[in-house]
């Protein structure tokens, strides 16, 4: 690992507790532990409320390492707590009145990222940990990108060159077993260096969290390609580790035991649902299924609707879609691109997004479910997304309601040249309406002028009565004015 100073902490070889939600009621709050510790050794004692001892159950054996979990209640409440070892952790598991959410995404960035200085690199993280104890935080939403995994191609020798052959190359090549275990061995250690982190690990430990996964937690545009290229062996080999992975270090789960919130059983995507007192939150998965043509399969967009269709009456609906559903009008940009042949290199970063023009018909439908929820199901939605590291907001008006998106990018990516915020902002103005009478349109963040905020940020939402209202966190600028949604 990286020096003392910028390295991940762990009490003798041991990482954790990270936190996860597993949805409450008005009782009773359902939580899920992970601990790391050095193979052989057993971990220390885990308690509930200061009486109750947890066993945990073992997840894998990885690298000199046992991965465990903890399965375990809390009562509702904002002082409900845990121990291990000889720290105990107050949780506020108390979501059926008033309630306070955070939402993250982009922890990390493509180069460098572990060369900067922690206090640099996470300074939204303390800032965020400050929040937490002025109005401690319910739950904590990541909406992708929860690590830069880009490193993974310099893993080993054989990794290296494979990325350097002609395509004939690429597809005639084996994942030996040796690139395999260097590969996952890439993934689970860079989780361990981002989660232990102290900034990190410190709201990991004490506020619940809810992941789902995007392109830098598997490498740089997975899924949006060229199909050959993700047909190839060494390519699936690489994606099957970095899924094993995910599966351990943000669902807390083996990767053949999915837990319950998983909506496909056969764990072809990994999109899942949770409820809350008043709320639930669904996350599609944007990347198990994604190829050149489609962001969601044929099991995602199954089971994606079937949990919208079956939400509990009067709840609210956080939907989480990890590239901004609403946004620029993408394909004047992809056709200027498809004419310059040096600048198609960033031909997979268009394709990532919903506004592409090869993605245009699903981009539809995906507005035309989210309507059909909000209309003939008569449900509040809003709609939560990261990745592109500004944040900025929007809405999608369908037969006199609002549905707001949300995005907040990246809590510790480096923002964008306020050039490239302007450039996107044109092309806001410019405008895209993919369904007629029903206008998406992206909109300033309260408070500021540009439709794209470049400065690192991170979003929070507020339940007070029946009322939601969103703010944004800006680095070197602070809050936004209360935004109701």
């Amino acid at each position: 690992m990286a020096d003392k100073q910028n390295s991940a902490i762990s009490t003798n070889g041991t990482f954790g507790p990270f936190l996860f939600a597993r949805g409450s009621d008005d009782k009773t709050a359902r939580l899920a532990a992970l601990v790391v510790t050095p193979e052989g050794a057993d971990p220390a004692e885990f308690r509930i409320m200061g009486q109750d001892i947890v066993t945990p159950t073992k997840l894998a054996n990885r690298f000199g390492r046992h991965y465990w979990r903890y399965d375990f209640e809390l009562p509702v409440a904002s002082d409900a707590r845990y121990s291990f070892d000889i720290e105990t952790y107050y949780v506020n598991t108390d979501l059926t009145h008033d309630l306070r959410i955070g939402f993250v995404s982009c922890n990390g960035q493509e180069d460098g990222d572990l060369d900067r200085p922690l206090a640099d690199r996470n300074a939204l993280w303390i800032d965020l940990a400050r929040e937490h104890q002025k109005r401690p935080f319910s739950l904590l939403l990541h909406g992708g990108d929860q690590i830069y995994a880009d490193g993974v191609w310099g893993c080993h020798p054989d990794i290296v060159t494979w990325k350097k052959t002609r395509r004939q190359q690429k597809l005639a090549a084996n994942f030996t077993p040796e690139m395999r275990n260097s590969v996952l061995k890439f993934y689970l250690e860079h989780y361990l260096e981002i989660y232990g982190q102290p900034q990190i690990s410190h709201i990991l430990a004490r506020v619940p969290s809810l992941m789902m996964w995007d392109d830098h937690d598997i490498f740089d545009g997975w899924g949006s390609h060229k199909k050959w290229f993700h047909d190839s062996m060494v390519a699936k080999g690489m994606f099957a580790c970095a899924r094993e992975a995910f599966c351990l270090m943000q669902l807390c789960t083996a990767p053949d035991e999915l837990p319950q919130k998983i909506l496909d059983r056969s764990g072809q995507s990994l999109g899942w649902r949770t409820d809350f007192p008043g709320f639930s939150v669904i996350a599609p998965d944007l990347r198990s299924e994604r190829t050149p043509h489609a962001i969601m399969g044929e099991h995602g967009w199954r089971d994606m609707i079937a949990a919208l269709d079956t939400i509990p009456e009067h709840h609210r609906i956080l939907l989480m879609s990890s590239v901004p559903v609403i946004g620029p009008r993408l394909s004047l940009v992809e056709a200027v691109l498809h004419l310059m042949p040096s600048a198609q290199k960033y031909e997979d970063d268009l394709r990532d997004q919903w506004q592409s023009r090869w993605h245009r018909k699903e981009w539809c439908r995906f507005l035309e479910t989210i309507e059909d929820v909000v209309v003939k199901g008569g449900y509040d939605m809003t709609l939560l997304s990261g990745e592109i590291h500004v944040a900025t907001r929007g809405t999608f008006e369908t037969h006199g309601k609002s549905i707001h998106q949300l995005v907040a990018s990246g809590i510790s990516h480096t923002a964008p040249p306020v050039a490239f915020a302007r450039a996107l902002g044109l092309l806001a103005w410019i405008g895209d309406n993919p369904l007629p009478g029903r206008p998406t349109k992206l909109k300033p963040l309260p408070g500021r002028i540009g439709t794209y905020c470049a400065a690192r940020n991170y979003l929070t939402l507020d339940r007070k009565g029946e009322n939601w209202r969103a703010n944004w966190h800006l680095e070197n600028i602070g809050w936004t004015p209360d935004l109701t949604i």
